[in-house]
């Protein structure tokens, strides 16, 4: 049970994974918290399940949901965080914040506000190994994290754009003066969240064959607390506190019940940040204030 158990929480974790991987592409080049990717992901579940209820295949959905969410955040980059950029730091988070509500209440009135299932279950096949057994929608979540997770290393460190991404987040205003368009940039920034942030909607709507308007209140608060573990200062942090938080919660329920798994799981944050305010893969002290 404990190997079974295991195989749960990275598959949750890896979807937390991808979540705070979302907030902290933004949080680490702009410092701003973009509060409105917990409703992408919401988004990007509904535009995948779309694809999967008109009978296509899987990967159209991701596609739909990556690209659909995409698009959302290009939108609230341009409304929601432009007009307000040399605003205090607050208010373009509060912008965000009013377009989380925003879509949450779109989502409702468009879909309603009961749980879409799929009335087909999809990729039902299970892998038996030993005692453990693994569903191919569990290999299918952790397989395409570890994917996007690898395009995003080489996007970050092998190409041009990854290159002016990491100038913009040392340095906005010396990066403009060596010709990278920061305001480009941080549409693009906008838009790979928003696409990572739609690929895990996809993921966690299949595997549970269900969503709501509201599934990303909870899973976005515990991406954020991921996000934090893992070190606001470093984008990679989330691949360590991401299954590390996806653990502790499937053992939690699975040994404890789930009434205390909230307890449990923001406790275990809050003894980290205690121990290591930086996060895990955050610098010293001293270098806090630096960015990805």
């Amino acid at each position: 049970m404990l190997i079974q158990q295991l195989v749960n929480g990275l598959t949750l974790g890896a979807v937390y994974t991808l979540i705070a991987l979302s907030f902290s592409l933004v949080m680490g080049i702009l410092g701003v918290l973009n509060l409105a990717i917990a409703e992408l992901f919401m988004l990007g579940g509904y535009f995948g399940f779309a694809v999967v209820l008109a009978q296509l295949p899987l990967p159209l959905a991701l596609i739909a949901g990556m690209a659909g969410s995409a698009l959302v955040a290009a939108v609230i980059e341009r409304i929601g965080y432009q007009p307000f950029r040399t605003a205090p730091v607050v208010t373009p988070m509060l912008s965000t914040l009013g377009f989380s509500i925003i879509l949450q209440n779109v989502a409702t009135n468009i879909w309603g506000s009961d749980p879409l299932q799929l009335t087909d279950e999809i990729a039902a096949e299970r892998f038996n190994i030993g005692p453990v057994s693994i569903s191919a929608i569990q290999l299918t979540v952790i397989g395409v994290t570890i994917v996007l997770v690898a395009l995003l290393a080489f996007l970050v460190q092998r190409t041009s754009i990854g290159r002016a991404l990491r100038a913009v987040a040392e340095n906005r205003d010396v990066a403009r003066l060596l010709g990278v368009s920061a305001g480009g940039i941080t549409l693009v920034a906008f838009m790979l969240s928003g696409a990572l942030a739609g690929a895990a909607g996809v993921l966690i709507g299949i595997h549970y064959a269900a969503i709501t308007p509201y599934i990303g209140v909870e899973i976005g608060l515990k991406a954020i607390a991921v996000m934090v573990v893992g070190g606001t200062t470093q984008i990679w942090g989330a691949l360590i506190a991401g299954p590390l938080m996806g653990v502790v919660e499937v053992m939690t329920v699975a040994y404890g019940g789930s009434q205390i798994r909230d307890f449990v799981v923001y406790g275990l944050m809050i003894l980290i940040l205690l121990l290591r305010p930086q996060g895990l893969l955050g610098g010293s002290r001293s270098n806090q204030d630096q960015r990805v």
